[in-house]
């Protein structure tokens, strides 16, 4: 424990800067306001506590606006430039972590926040001989403070006292500001004596003793250093005083109020949850602290148990004119799941729950599905009465398969609502929108299956635990549709909302529970073919190799490829020296074993996620394959899939090909396979509306031989399959911001090429280029990208100063717009699709 008469006084100000540059991530808070310095300077805050367990501290800032420095000399700090864009809105946000954190914070306008903390560091040891200050800050000028009280920490390892400064500058503390007289400082625009330096001054001061002594006997100093020092003498004395911390500037403070107490856990977590700062939830162990506890009064849930309560609750569920439902189910997948009990909300607090198949020994007589079905039916199947559920989709797949009911009238998902808004979205569950826009902690599964150990089934949950925790899913459900919707519709989101992402969830529900057939045979007897092949590619490995070794182990292939055989190594990572894909493709042109590296990998990864695994995951009860269709997932809206991914089967190599023939049509049908040519180009010339483009695709051209042709300047009929292959690269590279260097990469060819074939690209389509350039220009002026449909995406670095984060936003400002527009189009596609499928019967 540190001793109790030890003051930190922290440089609040140049945190901030060390987090900025020192973490380069793309971070954003719920409203999309850039936060990796509010982060960085929250983990440097944490640290020092942490490390140093104070019981004093205090946090300076600088204050907006000049200071006494300026009065003295207006050019103080002139060469600065102003703060990044997008660290300007994080200097408060960075006083707002300070409070948060419970810590005591400063500023004074009209000095800066060296002159309190000089000021402070006085007043503390001015006590007595036992006070002892510890500034936190990297800045050296504050070296001049340091006397047998004082001392300067980084906040990291490094700590100076006297004998550091002398270390440091050459002379004691109390010649520091001397030094800077002579020497001045650039990054302040102290401008000092001309050709003294900090080494000159320090052997000057060494042999005079102070500033004052040396001016004086400027005279016996020879050559353009004495003339120096005589003609800017006056310069020499202002840059003194510009560089001297003022010790007894006019700040009220109370030592009392440094005291490090435990931050107000609400207080912090309302912040940290603002900000997204998840990780810090978890260490001050708030994930689950509940702001604000009686927001969600759970004492007017039920249980409903006979016919009259539910007559009951569906005449309040008429009354109330809306409904949010949510299903309590034995499984979480829709092909297997049955239905627990149904949980209805009406009006924030006003939910119940309604149990049908609760078995346990106890549990009480309840209402049979049937019975509940011809009670809620009328309302769960009228389209005019409103309804929200979360992840909507599993309730429309449940009800219809299980209850034989259509749920129809759904005007909101809580789940897509929140994925509309704020795409960049990490989780959208209940528990995580409830914590975030509700500020509630809900009650969790585990919190009420826990005695149950792993094979947890909520039918065996006690029924007044279940009903406290189904009728809260209900009722939160209700809460968060008063909270989202508004925005969706102020966001001009509730078209796309209600025609496009609502409707594709019951479409989505329906292709997971039909499901696809597979050949499981087939795809056993490809496995073993693999199995041959990649035995033969590993004895060329070897022999490539000159050795045996464990092709599966980077660092051994690292070895083999680096080493022994010499190639060139250019990428290098925490555990040494590359062999991603990127790398062998560029190493594949020296050696024959990269390829080999690449044709194993290739077949082991198909072989071990799609020939060894989809067999296993033939459901026994359908004989299909049951894939999860997600929705809010992509920023850019594309549709995901997983348990399994059959979107990323390969089909440009032959491997992959095989693999798909394994998927079969049911006997009687057949498979149809829809899909739009070219969507994304055809979407890059709409918005770009080049005559080249809109031509090609009018002529019903091979869009990449055209587009060859006119790079190349030759005629179509004479394009090369290398010349195509290149111009394909580039079609669908630039989009997604490709530059030189990848694309040289990508057709290994030399830079200088590549450049030379954007260059003449852009040439040819004028009207892409004008395109991408106005898609950033309308970024940087509204900080988001907007799809045809309306869909969003934020993107708060796009004004950063941070190359790689604004070059990164600028790839997203082109390419949203592209990608997401295709991605909307192909849902719209769907629904249309959908109609008269289901319309005509058809339901394989």
């Amino acid at each position: 424990m540190a001793d109790s008469k030890t003051l930190y006084l922290v440089d609040g100000s140049g945190f901030i800067f060390r987090a900025y540059y020192g973490i380069r991530a793309p971070m954003s808070s719920t409203e999309g306001t850039p936060t990796n310095a509010v982060y960085g300077f929250t983990r440097l805050v944490m640290n020092l506590i942490r490390d140093r367990e104070p019981d004093y501290v205090v946090v300076a800032f600088d204050p907006p606006g000049p200071t006494f420095r300026n009065d003295i000399f207006p050019e103080y700090k002139a060469n600065r430039s102003e703060p990044p864009d997008d660290l300007k809105p994080q200097f408060s946000m960075c006083r707002d972590a300070t409070n948060a954190l419970g810590l005591a914070s400063i500023e004074l306008s009209g000095y800066e926040a060296d002159d309190v903390i000089g000021t402070l560091a006085k007043r503390w040891c001015d006590q007595g001989d036992a006070y002892r200050c510890i500034i936190v800050t990297a800045d050296k000028d504050m070296m001049q403070l340091v006397d047998d009280q004082v001392t300067l920490w980084d906040g990291k390892e490094k700590e100076s006292a006297h004998d550091e400064v002398v270390a440091k500058f050459g002379v004691p503390p109390k010649a520091v500001i001397d030094l800077l007289g002579l020497a001045g400082d650039t990054s302040d625009n102290i401008p000092g004596v001309p050709g003294i330096g900090p080494k000159t001054a320090a052997t000057l001061l060494q042999k005079y003793g102070d500033l004052e002594s040396l001016l004086e006997s400027a005279h016996e100093i020879k050559g353009k250093r004495g003339e120096n020092l005589r003609s800017f003498s006056d310069q020499a004395r202002l840059s003194r005083k510009l560089a001297t911390i003022a010790c007894d500037v006019p700040v009220e403070f109370d030592f009392s109020t440094a005291q490090l107490t435990d931050p107000d856990p609400d207080v912090l977590s309302v912040w940290l949850r603002a900000l997204n700062f998840k990780r810090f939830l978890a260490e001050f162990k708030l994930e689950d602290h509940v702001v604000n506890s009686t927001q969600i009064d759970r004492g007017a849930y039920r249980a409903i148990l006979t016919a009259s309560e539910l007559s009951e609750v569906v005449d309040a569920i008429q009354s109330a004119g809306r409904l949010a439902i949510d299903l309590e189910t034995t499984s979480l997948s829709t092909v297997d799941a049955e239905i627990v009990g149904f949980a209805l909300a009406w009006a924030p607090g006003e939910a119940a729950y309604v149990p049908v198949a609760h078995a346990y020994d106890g549990a009480p007589a309840q209402l049979t599905l049937s019975e509940v079905v011809s009670a809620l039916g009328p309302i769960l199947g009228n389209p005019s009465f409103p309804k929200c559920a979360q992840n909507v989709k599993y309730e429309w797949s449940v009800l219809r398969r299980a209850a034989q009911i259509d749920l129809r009238g759904v005007v909101c998902d809580t789940m897509l609502a929140a994925y509309l808004l704020d795409p960049g979205r990490r989780q959208f569950g209940l528990d995580e929108l409830s914590a975030d826009h509700l500020g509630h902690r809900m009650i969790t599964f585990s919190d009420v299956t826990s005695a149950q150990g792993k094979d947890a089934h909520f039918s065996a949950v006690p029924l007044e635990d279940a009903t406290a925790y189904a009728a809260e899913d209900a009722d939160v459900t209700l809460r968060l549709w008063d909270t989202l919707q508004p925005r969706v519709v102020e966001e001009k989101l509730d078209t796309l909302a209600r025609d496009v992402e609502i409707p594709l969830a019951d479409v989505l529900g329906r292709m997971e529970i039909t499901g696809v057939s597979i050949d499981a045979e087939r795809l056993q007897s490809q496995s073993a073919e693999f199995a041959e092949r990649i035995e033969v590619l590993r004895g060329e490995i070897h022999t490539a190799a000159g050795r045996e070794f464990n092709i599966d182990s980077p660092k051994q292939l690292a070895g083999i490829l680096f080493e022994e055989l010499g190639l060139p190594a250019e990428k290098k990572t925490k555990t040494g020296f590359s062999t991603d894909q990127q790398v062998l493709n560029k190493l594949a042109t020296l050696h024959p074993l990269p390829q080999f590296i690449l044709d194993y990998r290739h077949l082991s990864k198909l072989k071990n996620t799609y020939l060894d695994t989809l067999p296993g995951l033939i459901n026994p009860t359908t004989g299909r394959v049951h894939s999860s269709f997600r929705q809010a997932v992509a920023a850019t809206g594309r549709i995901s899939s997983s348990d399994p991914n059959l979107q990323n089967i390969p089909i440009r190599t032959p491997e992959g090909r095989q693999i798909r023939e394994a998927f079969i049509a049911a006997p009687g049908y057949v498979l149809l396979s829809a899909d739009y040519s070219q969507i994304e180009l055809r979407v890059l010339a709409h918005y770009s509306k080049d005559r080249g483009l809109l031509d090609s695709f009018a002529d019903g051209a091979d869009i990449h031989r055209r587009t060859a042709a006119q790079v190349f300047d030759v005629p179509e009929l004479f394009v090369t399959p290398e010349q195509r292959r290149q111009a394909k690269a580039v079609n669908f590279g630039l989009m997604y911001g490709m530059s030189a260097f990848r694309l040289s990469n990508e057709l290994r060819i030399p830079q200088k090429e590549a450049r030379s074939i954007i260059k003449r690209y852009f040439e040819q389509y004028a009207g892409v280029k004008r395109y991408f350039d106005d898609a950033v220009a309308d970024a940087r002026a509204t900080q988001r990208a907007t799809t045809l449909l309306g869909r969003t995406r934020q993107l708060p670095h796009i004004n950063t100063q941070s190359f790689n984060l604004r070059q990164q936003a600028e790839r997203l400002a082109v390419n949203t717009p592209i990608q997401g527009t295709a991605a909307d189009i192909l849902k719209v596609a769907m629904l249309n699709l959908d109609r008269p499928l289901t319309c005509g019967g058809i339901s394989e």
